[in-house]
């Protein structure tokens, strides 16, 4: 519930430089220019840089993935639509200021999903936005049992090699698990009972005048059920705090700030509900040697001027074995090299490259015979004609 709650002050699509309207392939690709324009590696020390880096990062775990992206888009149309949590429509009515229009009958059951003609399902969560706005008289309205589990988050931090491979992690979590002694029913038996008062809906109907109002039934709380004979371990909620190990496997390519979300993997819902999702966070440390932008890999190698003016064949460090690169004789300091499929692993099995970036290392010591050697060396280098200022805009 929490989730939706943020979800409803945020614009992902705009921080991501996108209308609501593009394809999952133009996201992606918003996404990934975001990560490395602003990517922390890139801009040490840059908060600003930072803070778009990591909102893009949590608006892509929303609306880049199809089933958060579609409950986004309908929470959003819905407060479009209803101006927001203050009231729905633009004309007062029933002691509703700015509230609900008169036009035709409303039923707060429609946002709930009781009815069959669609809307939001109850576990969407979004009952507990709503079910303080009807509230007939002004006191306290109980509000419905939670449809599932509590979500749960937590945060690791990763090196930067496991970061971009991929890797299996152990957790302990602390919270509600099902209950063993009644398999999670809240009932010594396992069978509770329908809610008489409400049939199995959680909801009791009140109409007044053009409107029809809705509340959580107060018999049952909401849930539908009434636990007769409550678990004596548990005392009918079904749940019980226990301490719990589980493995997690993060996927290869996770940038810092980003979320993972296990569906089910959160605390148990109460008496059978299911369970919420658990969103692990993941921190990345930087590397000594290696970048990244977006899916490829960069690192800078040290080269001597010989192997570039003469051309050679150098070995770089990958996230595997290290390969052999040719340097052309003739290579610029400061040329970046590509290396294909050596870079961060894609979800499809394929990978980013792998830009090496050749700096010359100027000797600091050299003996007499590299010396004479080098003296040698630029006498015949002038003789040539050559001069590394030619053209250069300082000599104008």
């Amino acid at each position: 519930m929490a989730v939706q709650r943020e979800w409803a002050d945020k614009n992902y699509y705009a921080d991501l430089g996108v209308s609501s309207s593009a394809s999952a392939e133009d996201i992606k690709k918003a996404y990934r220019k975001l990560a490395r324009e602003n990517h922390p590696d890139k801009n040490p020390g840059d908060k600003a840089a930072e803070e778009r880096f990591k909102k893009a990062a949590e608006a892509y775990d929303v609306v880049g993935d199809d089933a958060k992206r579609k409950e986004y888009d309908e929470l959003k149309s819905m407060l479009r639509s209803g101006g927001g949590f203050g009231g729905f429509g633009g004309g007062g009515g029933a002691g509703f200021p700015g509230g609900f229009r008169q036009t035709e009958d409303f039923d707060a059951s429609d946002i709930f999903g009781r009815g069959s003609g669609g809307g939001f399902s109850a576990d969407s969560g979004l009952g507990d936005i709503f079910g303080g706005l009807f509230n007939r008289g002004g006191g306290p309205r109980p509000t419905a049992r939670p449809t599932r589990g509590a979500d749960v988050e937590t945060d690791i931090t990763l090196d930067f090699r496991e970061a971009a491979k991929g890797t299996t992690i152990p957790l302990q979590l602390t919270g509600d698990a099902p209950c063993n002694t009644c398999h999670g029913s809240g009932s010594k038996s396992g069978n509770p009972t329908t809610c008489s008062v409400c049939h199995g809906s959680g909801f009791t109907s009140e109409n007044r005048g053009a409107f029809g109002f809705s509340a959580p039934c107060t018999n049952c709380g909401g849930s539908g059920q009434v636990i007769t004979d409550p678990c004596t371990t548990c005392h009918g909620s079904g749940t019980v705090r226990r301490t719990r190990q589980l493995t997690v496997r993060i996927p290869a390519g996770v940038i810092d700030g980003q979320k993972v979300r296990l569906a089910g993997q959160g605390e148990a819902g109460p008496q059978g509900k299911p369970a919420g999702d658990l969103f692990v966070t993941v921190h990345v440390r930087a590397d000594k040697v290696f970048t990244r932008s977006g899916d490829d890999l960069e690192v800078a190698v040290p080269v001597s001027f010989a192997e570039l003016a003469l051309g050679d064949t150098i070995t770089v460090p990958t996230l595997d074995a290290p390969v052999k690169v040719k340097v052309p004789a003739g290579t610029p300091d400061g040329r970046t090299l590509r290396v294909r499929g050596r870079g961060v692993p894609k979800s499809g099995g394929n990978a980013g490259d792998l830009l090496v970036t050749v700096e010359v290392a100027v000797p600091r010591n050299l003996d007499a015979a590299a010396t004479s050697a080098l003296r040698t060396y630029a006498q015949a280098e002038k003789d040539s004609g050559f001069n590394p200022r030619a053209g250069w805009a300082g000599n104008k």
